[in-house]
């Protein structure tokens, strides 16, 4: 039977709900928003960011547009994964497609195995070069230790590298020092959240250490076709780890964590798919002086992924990143460092899907070095630098960027970029097979060359009163060499062959601003506007006119309101609206979410959130018979620190 709740009846039993919970809790008072540690619009400007510049600088003055998530964002919003949270920066859009499959891009080509968007977590690069894109099924962390996700929309190449070609997500952590002592979380719902919890327990390390260790384990729903049936698509996981730092006498800083999980995912056509992997991170840091600071970082990563009949993937990565922070000259703020990256992975083909060769290592050597420099009495920032990058596909790479930020004050800050990124071959452009019998039905290109990028980009944001910030960016990209279908020999329908037919130009603006009503109420707003236009190179051919490689809505707007009521309840709102996707085509959607919290304690959070309300079920993705919905649904959960 489908499950169906109207949104006006939970919406009425949320506030009603209120009421009572609110009389238990009198006698302490209510919260305040430091209580609750909800920052003040001034306090979110002065947030320091570190993925725009390889260093910690003021969002407020950052040449480039930059969505900070809070983790009390996180928690406020209800959201129950990462790629659901990436849904409160407006500028990303977000589609969920399968249960545990998702098409995230910035700045447009969304689809499932998007491939110009970086992501990063604790420093740690998660895309695959087996597509260049994020498998968001295995990316996970107990979501009360997420400290704050940085959004960057536009190319991030000249210090992150190839494949930050349209923007970039680092998620970072909370240090161990900060998560000391215990944590219990439990909840569960339906259809979707059909329950969940987690534990972490943070200690001291001697007089100059700490650390935590955490596991955490879900079991979710599956998603539903259009005629209600259910996609036979559950998942489940679990997931461990830990963290710890110290620090010597001698201003050095040590940081060693890791994380593994093991998982299943349902599919209503094969064998569950398994999943497993796990990654050990060490980090030292050493301050030299106040004008000079160094930083080493080594991972190991390995994923294995099984897709029953269709391909199984062991990969293996290591990488090495050296750092350096220096002020040479009064006005000169340099940051350059260098890297290595070892790939290598085995494949187990079928017979519907083969990459050849089936074991591959691939090497990626990187420079790069950027310098500040400040003019005007300070108030005008020049960064100048650029990325050289040598792979075992393209070559040499080389990516620069120069930026200017102009900050007439405290409040207020104007910035422009021009940058140039690539988007580098991977397996599935070069070595992918695509089998029907003996007949292969598309195959990569040997010869695939990097996708070029030259981005054009301006910004401005200020906080306009104590009370109001916005923040605007505007961009024109310039695409060369895109990914192009067509088939090898004209009057055949096959072999469909990979190229690099296709060019292209995007643009848009985007806005964020937020509005703090009273003491107890603020209001946060978003909107993006996209458009492109792909064409051919003369003389070439695509079999799809280039609409295969991005489905992107033309408008995206969200509307949050966070409310904090008497007797240390919150209520808060989440309406989001996505216009149509034109190919395949996917109708536009209105959704909205509620979460209610109430503190009976410090130390005690108990939740109901209801999520996508307005409707039974929606699509956000794909096409076709085999399209699957994202239900209503709700769940409630509690927290429990000590």
């Amino acid at each position: 039977m489908k499950f169906s709740v109207s949104p006006a009846v939970l919406a009425l039993g949320l506030l009603v709900a209120v009421s009572p919970w609110s009389t238990l809790a009198a006698a302490e008072g209510p919260v305040s928003a430091a209580d609750l540690k909800q920052l003040s619009i001034e306090e979110l400007m002065q947030i320091d960011v570190t993925s725009v510049s390889r260093r910690s600088e003021r969002l407020s003055q950052a040449a480039a547009a930059v969505t900070v998530i809070t983790g009390e964002e996180l928690r406020r919003s209800g959201v129950a994964s990462l790629p659901e949270a990436l849904r409160l920066a407006t500028s990303l859009h977000v589609a969920r497609t399968t249960q545990g499959t998702w098409a995230i891009s910035a700045r447009g080509f969304n689809i499932t195995t998007a491939n110009k968007l970086l992501v990063l977590i604790d420093g740690r690069t998660v895309y695959t070069p087996l597509f260049s894109g994020t498998f968001w099924d295995v990316q996970d962390t107990l979501l009360e230790d997420v400290e704050r996700i940085e959004v960057i929309r536009g190319p991030g190449a000249t210090l992150w590298g190839a494949n930050a070609v349209n923007g970039i997500i680092n998620i970072i952590t909370k240090k161990a020092a900060d998560t000391q002592g215990g944590l219990v979380t439990a909840g569960g719902g339906a259809p979707e959240q059909r329950g969940f919890g987690g534990v972490r327990y943070g200690g001291k390390l001697g007089e100059a250490g700490f650390y935590r260790v955490y596991g955490k384990s879900f079991d979710r729903g599956p998603l539903e076709f259009a005629d209600g049936q259910s996609a036979r698509d559950p998942m489940r996981m679990e997931q461990g780890g830990f963290r710890s730092e110290w620090k010597t006498a001698a201003a050095d800083a040590f940081t060693l964590q890791g994380d593994a999980y093991t998982g299943r995912l349902g599919a209503a056509i094969r064998d569950d798919t398994e999943l497993d992997g796990g990654n050990l991170l060490g980090r030292w840091a050493h301050k030299a002086s106040d004008r000079s600071d160094l930083e080493l970082q080594v991972y190991w990563d390995r994923t294995h992924r099984m897709i029953p009949d269709s391909f199984e993937e062991h990969r293996d990565t290591w990488d090495l990143d050296l750092q350096n922070h220096l002020r040479p000259a009064a006005r000169h703020d340099v940051v350059w460092g260098i890297g290595f990256r070892r790939t290598r992975d085995r494949v187990g083909n079928s017979a519907v899907v083969a990459f050849l060769p089936d074991r591959r290592t691939q090497d990626l050597y990187s420079f790069f070095a950027q310098d500040e420099i400040a003019l005007a009495r300070e108030r005008v920032h020049l960064t100048i630098g650029t990325k050289v990058e040598h792979n075992d596909t393209s070559g040499f790479e080389v990516q620069p960027n120069i930026r200017l930020a102009w900050t007439p004050n405290a409040r207020r800050t104007f910035w422009g970029a021009v940058s140039r990124a690539v988007r580098t071959p991977t397996r599935l452009d070069e070595d992918v097979r695509f089998l029907a019998g003996p007949v292969v039905i598309l195959r990569g290109d040997p010869d695939f060359q990097s996708e070029k990028l030259t981005a054009w980009e301006a910004g401005w944001r200020q906080q306009l009163r104590s009370d109001l910030s916005v923040d605007t960016a505007a961009f024109y990209n310039v695409y060369d060499d895109l990914r192009s279908q067509a088939p090898l020999t004209a009057g055949k329908p096959f072999p469909i062959v990979l190229a690099n037919n296709l060019q292209g130009e995007t643009w848009g603006v985007e806005v964020r601003s937020n509005v703090q009503l009273s003491s107890w109420c603020r209001w946060q707003a978003g909107y993006a506007f996209f458009d492109k236009h792909l064409h051919l190179k003369p003389g070439t051919r695509d079999s799809f006119d280039g609409r295969q490689e991005g489905n992107d809505p033309q408008n995206r707007l969200s509307l949050r309101w966070l409310i904090d009521l008497p007797g240390r309840v919150e209520l808060d709102s989440w309406l989001r609206w996505v216009d149509r996707l034109p190919f395949p085509e996917v109708a536009s959607y209105t959704e909205l979410d509620l979460h209610l919290g109430w503190h009976p304690r410090r130390s005690v959070e108990l939740s109901l959130v209801g999520q996508n309300l307005l409707h039974g079920s929606h699509p956000e993705f794909g096409a076709g018979p085999a399209r699957e919905e994202v239900e209503r649904g709700y769940y409630g959960k509690v927290a429990w620190s000590f």
